[in-house]
C-alpha cells in the first residue's frame, strides 16, 4: 500500500506540468504557435513513443489530457500508451534478469509504438480525418470544474490537477486494493501459457488501469506461470492510467471505446509478435 501511495503522488507532478503547458497553449493560441504545434504533431508519435518509456504511470495520463485538449494526436496518444511498461522494468531490475531482455523489451516496444503511431495518424490522413483544435475550456465542462473564471494558467492548471488526481487516487486505490486481496492469485490460475489464448488473456488483464497489473504480470512471467508473448501482450496493452484518464478527460466515449479496443487489439498481435523474440 505504502507503494501504491507514493506511485499515485508521483503522478501529481506529470498532471500539473502538463495542465499548465495546455493553458499556456491556450492562452497564446496564434499562428506561430499554431504552426509550432503542427510541425510538432508530425513527429509526435517518436517523441510520445520515448516518453512512454519512462517507467511511471504519469506519462500515460499527462498523454491522454494533452489528447483530450487536442495538443497532440491520436497517433501520439497510441504511441505512449504502447510503450508504456509501468512497473515492469522496475521488478525486472530488482529480480535481477538480463540486462539483455530489459533492453529487448524496451527496444521491441519503443519500436512498435512508433511504427503503430505513425500508421494510425497517417490512416487517419488519408481519409481526412479532421484534428481537433486546442481546446482547455472543454475539459473545464466535461469536468465541471469551475476554473475557466480564473485568470492566469496557475490556477486553473491547479484546478485540473487536483480534480484528476482524486479521481485517479479513487478509482485506482479500488483496483488496487481488489488486486491485494486475491487478484495475483486470479491471474496465476488463468491460462497465460497457451499460445495466442495466452496473449489474448494478458492484453486484457494489461488493460486494467494499475501499476500492480505490470507487477503481477512480470512475477508470474519469471515463475513460469506466463509466455513471454503473453509478457508482451500485458505490457504493450497496459497503459498505466492513460486508458482511465482519458475516459475521465475526454467526453466523446465512441473515440474512446475505439482507443481501447485498438490498443487491446494492437497489444494481442504485437504481443504474440513480439514474444518470439525475446
Amino acid at each position: 500500500m505504502i507503494e501504491y501511495i507514493t506511485e499515485t503522488l508521483l503522478i501529481l507532478p506529470f498532471l500539473f506540468v502538463t495542465y499548465l503547458v495546455m493553458e499556456a497553449v491556450e492562452s497564446k493560441a496564434g499562428g506561430a504557435l499554431e504552426a509550432f504545434l503542427e510541425r510538432a504533431r508530425s513527429v509526435g508519435p517518436f517523441a510520445g513513443a520515448l516518453a512512454g518509456a519512462i517507467p511511471q504511470c504519469g506519462v500515460s495520463a499527462s498523454a491522454a489530457s494533452l489528447y483530450a485538449g487536442g495538443v497532440i494526436t491520436v497517433g501520439t496518444l497510441v504511441a505512449v500508451m504502447l510503450s508504456t511498461s509501468d512497473e515492469l522494468i522496475p521488478v525486472l531490475i530488482s529480480s535481477r534478469v538480463p540486462v539483455s531482455l530489459m533492453v529487448k523489451i524496451v527496444v521491441l516496444k519503443v519500436f512498435a509504438a512508433i511504427a503503430v503511431g505513425f500508421t494510425v495518424n497517417a490512416i487517419l490522413a488519408f481519409f481526412r480525418h479532421r484534428r481537433r483544435d486546442v481546446d482547455v475550456h472543454e475539459l473545464c465542462e466535461h469536468s465541471h470544474c469551475d476554473c475557466a473564471g480564473h485568470k492566469g494558467i496557475v490556477v486553473p492548471a491547479l484546478i485540473h490537477t487536483a480534480e484528476i488526481f482524486f479521481f485517479i487516487a479513487i478509482v485506482s486505490g479500488a483496483i488496487e486494493l481488489a488486486m491485494h486481496f486475491g487478484g495475483e492469485d486470479m491471474l496465476a490460475k488463468l491460462r497465460l501459457n497457451v499460445p495466442f489464448l495466452g496473449e489474448a488473456i494478458a492484453a486484457l488483464v494489461g488493460l486494467v488501469p494499475n501499476c500492480a497489473v505490470s507487477v503481477a504480470a512480470a512475477k508470474l512471467y519469471l515463475s513460469g506461470a506466463m509466455s513471454a508473448g503473453a509478457l508482451m501482450a500485458s505490457s504493450f496493452s497496459g497503459s498505466g492510467l492513460g486508458i482511465l484518464v482519458l475516459f475521465r478527460t475526454n467526453r466523446n466515449l465512441r473515440e474512446n471505446l475505439a482507443i481501447l479496443a485498438f490498443v487491446y487489439c494492437a497489444g494481442v498481435v504485437l504481443g504474440h509478435i513480439t514474444g518470439h523474440l525475446l
